[in-house]
């Protein structure tokens, strides 16, 4: 069972450092703790207290029962392509060559139905990316901070 995350690791850091620490990035009341957990390269997303729901994007009140109890708690990471998608063309990024198509994923985890994660998938030829295929986190550094990619798990040989 996965436990939500109170305390975790220590990561001293206010506001401001969060800021500084991932540029760019849209970091809310409401997801502040989703990106110390990035830190300690913890893939959290936010569960119900109350009916045990998971639900991505973090927002303050769980969809399916209202309560506001809900927390930062971490996932496993493993799950199946549910989305692919190949960018041939986009804003300059760290890490992107668009020369070659870059793979942008949206990933149903295992922990329930319909929770899903979009990122990318490293480590990959575009050719093996394909829905279906089952992924698991990982992680890589972009301007000096975590940041959660997927890469392929191996599928079992045929008996």
């Amino acid at each position: 069972m996965n436990k939500p995350v109170t305390e975790g690791p220590s990561i001293d850091i206010d506001d401001d450092e969060l800021v500084r620490r991932f540029p760019g990035e849209p970091i809310t009341h409401d997801n502040a703790g989703h990106y110390r957990g990035r830190l300690r390269r913890e893939l959290l997303l936010n569960r119900c207290c109350r009916c045990g729901t998971w639900h991505q994007p973090h927002k303050p009140v769980c969809p399916a029962c209202w309560s506001g109890a809900v927390v930062p708690t971490p996932v496993a990471g493993t799950g199946t392509i549910h989305l692919a998608i190949f960018l041939h063309q986009g804003p300059p990024a760290e890490g992107v060559d668009y020369r070659t198509p870059y793979p942008v994923v949206t990933v149903e985890l295992d922990e329930q139905a319909g929770l899903r994660f979009t990122s990318t998938v490293a480590d990959a030829d575009n050719d093996q990316i394909i829905i279906g295929r089952r992924v698991a986190l990982a992680w890589r550094t972009r301007h000096g901070s975590p940041l959660p990619v997927f890469t392929l798990v191996e599928e079992a040989a045929p008996r």
